[in-house]
Order: structure tokens, then C-alpha cells, then sequence
């Protein structure tokens, strides 16, 4: 990780919402209060999104996958460009209740949605009544705002980033009931006990929002260099493996054929068929009258 508290400092991450709206759950994290402003530790932030870097980056190298989750206008674009950049899912316009805690329902309604969009690329929706053929338009601009982000994830994420716990209340709530580990950049105004990696820091600043997710976005595609990486290696060792395999077999193949054709020909001795006498009947004798 590359960022440094002169950095968190520049971009603005120490400032934290005003004293009447700060959560006291907040409080270990919190550096002092300044004309009514509460001052984030920086210190701790940079701890914290270490921790967060390391963790994230072990989780997708392991092969996880990991929701980028920002509803709020401030982070929709940075959280869309970060998820498009690494290949992973994401929620940036809606978060639909039960995502999480009721996936099953959601994969079966994103199906649905693909079976339309091949539809629509077949022309099979042209040939239904105008009235049939609006109604699912209308469907599917409204499915493409739930599921545009999460239609390659045919699971359960390994992580879940989001910015603002408080505004992504549900959100951080499914992934907790579902143990989904939770990552998110929290100001004081909400509740870090609810994430397992908290981030403490101003998540209403486009620059504070933007170099916590470039950060994150750094473990994320370490972690992928990572997992290729380990993939590249798994297979070279495979590949010695079979090749050590089967030169052994190529030293033992001469005396392995000898035996073999030894164990043949006994095999055709001992199976040679014996000469035996023919079988004679016995005379059943004439009743006596």
C-alpha cells in the first residue's frame, strides 16, 4: 500500500461530521472536536486501512470475489469505475432488499432478465403484440437498474466494500446476517462495530471517497496477480509432476513388457485345454416282467 497519512490528510479524510450528529460507537476513532466539527485520527485510518489492503487482497487472491457497494451520488461513478476496472460486481444505483439474504430468488430473476435480453438480441420481442413487447421493455429498464452490476456474479461475494455504512444500512446489515465479511469507509455518523474492517473517514468528499477506493482497488488487483500468479504455478508443477511420472514409467517400461509377456505365455500353458476321455453312458437295464 503505497498511501501514507500526509496523503489521507490532503485529500481530506480527517474531517468527520458535525459534534450533534457524530455516534458515539465512533469514539475510538475520533482524534478530538473542533468548532463543532468532529477530527477523525488519521493515525488509526491509516492502521485500519492497512489492515483492510492485506485483508482483501488475501481474500481475492485466495479466489474470492468482492461487491463494490456506493448509492450515494458522491461515490456511484468512483465505485462503478473501480468495480468495471477489476472485473468485479457491483450496486451502485439501487440496492434491492434481499440481494444477500435472498439470492436465490434474485439469480432466478436475473436469468429471467437474460432470457430477455437474448430475446430482444433474437428479434423474438418484435414479434409479440405491441402492448406484450412494451411490457417487457418496461420490465427491463427496471431490471437493468437492480441487476446491471451483479449479472456475472453467480455467488456469494468473499467481501463487501461499501461507502457509507450508515446510508448502506441494509446492505451492510444482509452481508452480517449472510457472514459475509464487510469493508467500508465510515464517518462518525455511523456505526463501525457493524463492519468487521472499518475504515474511519470523511465518506462525503469526492477526494476523501476516491483514494480510500483507488486503494482498495490496488488490493483487489494484487490480489488477481496473485491468484494468476499461483494458478501459473500450480500448473507448471502439475506439468512436472505428470512429466516426472512418466519418465519412470519410461524406465520401467522394458522389464515391465518382459514380465508381462512371461506372465502371458504361462498364462496360455496353464489355460492349454487337457484331453479327456469321452464320457460313457450307462446302461439302464430292461424292467423284469
Amino acid at each position: 500500500m503505497n498511501v501514507t497519512p500526509k496523503d489521507l490528510l490532503d485529500a481530506g479524510v480527517h474531517f468527520g461530521h458535525q459534534t450533534k450528529r457524530w455516534n458515539p460507537r465512533s469514539k475510538p476513532y475520533v482524534f478530538d472536536h473542533r468548532q463543532g466539527i468532529t477530527i477523525i485520527d488519521l493515525g488509526k485510518t491509516h492502521e485500519l486501512l492497512q489492515k483492510a489492503y492485506t485483508f482483501v487482497e488475501d481474500k481475492v487472491a485466495s479466489g474470492g470475489n468482492v461487491l463494490f457497494v456506493g448509492t450515494k451520488e458522491q461515490a456511484r461513478e468512483i465505485m462503478r469505475e473501480a468495480a468495471t476496472a477489476t472485473g468485479m460486481p457491483f450496486c451502485v444505483d439501487r440496492w434491492l432488499g434481499g440481494t444477500l439474504t435472498n439470492f436465490a430468488t434474485v439469480k432466478k430473476s436475473i436469468a429471467k432478465f437474460k432470457k430477455y435480453q437474448q430475446q430482444e438480441q433474437n428479434g423474438e420481442l418484435a414479434k409479440l403484440s405491441s402492448k406484450e413487447e412494451a411490457a417487457i421493455k418496461r420490465e427491463m429498464v427496471r431490471m437493468t437498474k437492480n441487476f446491471s452490476g451483479i449479472l456475472e456474479m453467480p455467488e456469494h461475494p468473499s467481501v463487501m466494500f461499501v461507502v457509507d455504512g450508515n446510508h448502506e444500512e441494509i446492505a451492510v446489515a444482509e452481508a452480517k446476517r449472510s457472514g459475509i465479511a464487510c469493508v467500508g469507509l465510515v464517518d462518525t455518523n455511523s456505526d463501525p462495530t457493524q463492519m468487521s474492517h472499518p475504515i474511519p473517514g470523511n465518506d462525503d468528499a469526492v477526494k476523501s471517497i476516491r483514494i480510500i477506493v483507488d486503494t482498495i482497488v490496488a488490493a483487489v488487483q494484487s490480489g488477481l496477480a496473485q491468484r494468476d500468479s499461483r494458478r501459473s504455478n500450480r500448473a507448471a508443477d502439475l506439468k512436472a509432476v505428470s512429466a516426472a511420472v512418466a519418465a519412470a514409467a519410461g524406465v520401467t517400461e522394458a522389464p515391465a513388457a518382459v514380465e508381462g509377456e512371461a506372465a502371458a505365455e504361462g498364462a496360455v500353458v496353464a489355460e492349454a485345454p487337457v484331453a479327456k476321455k469321452p464320457a460313457t453312458r450307462k446302461k439302464i437295464a430292461a424292467p423284469k416282467a
